[in-house]
């Protein structure tokens, strides 16, 4: 039997909030009143492809003094550095000369709204974190996915029986997620994705953000 290594392996990482509810609840409000505010909360340049049902914050959310939007950024950065020191193997001293830099922003998606295929230069973690997952049309199970696409991307250049049905991580193709409100996923900045189009009820509302970190010297 031939020993199996999972060779240039892309960490993605599920959390869920312990408690959303109350959390969410506040933060759809005053995203929804800050959207109705508009251009003076929305994303000026915006330069990933997009439409008119999907409303995009300009880049300093976790910046706003609100309660509920510095709790939520306290569970986020609580997640992502316990997985920075987890997956580089760093002990609590070295984590504590980390210092992390961030743009974070909110999308309010509505029936139709899609976020077209991108990554994130600059920055190492990014992260998706659903406020509102919105009412999916029941046969639509592809509504407002988040879909990752496969870093091997020619690895469908050839399928056969050999490889159709082979186990994740060996898999073949793109993988995609439907998240509930209190998901969070963080990945690799550098990870291509997009969101499919929204076909539902209500709003589809997500906190997204991007990260890079710098070490403190003594």
């Amino acid at each position: 039997m031939p020993q199996i290594t999972a060779l240039f392996a892309t960490p993605v990482a599920f959390a869920r909030h312990p408690d959303p509810g109350v959390l969410n609840a506040e933060l759809r409000e005053l995203f929804l009143s800050r959207e109705r505010e508009g251009a003076r909360w929305a994303n000026p340049n915006p330069y990933t492809q997009r439409n008119a049902e999907l409303f995009e914050s300009h880049f300093e959310l976790f910046k706003w003094p609100e309660p509920c939007v510095q709790r939520l950024k306290q569970f986020c950065w609580a997640e992502l550095t316990q997985l920075v020191a987890t997956i580089n193997r760093y002990d609590p001293a070295t984590m504590q000369r980390t210092r992390l830099h961030a743009d974070s922003w909110f999308h309010i998606t509505r029936r139709g709204g899609y976020f077209g295929i991108h990554n994130h230069p600059m920055a190492s973690w990014s992260g998706v974190y659903c406020v509102a997952g919105g009412q999916h049309d029941p046969d639509r199970p592809d509504s407002g996915q988040l879909c990752f696409i496969n870093p091997a991307i020619t690895n469908t250049m050839y399928v056969d029986v050999a490889t159709a049905q082979m186990t994740a991580p060996y898999n073949c193709g793109s993988r995609h997620f439907t998240l509930q409100a209190g998901d969070l996923v963080l990945f690799p900045s550098w990870l291509l994705h997009e969101v499919k189009p929204f076909w539902g009820t209500g709003e589809r509302i997500t906190v997204a953000f991007n990260c890079a970190f710098t070490v403190v010297n003594d």
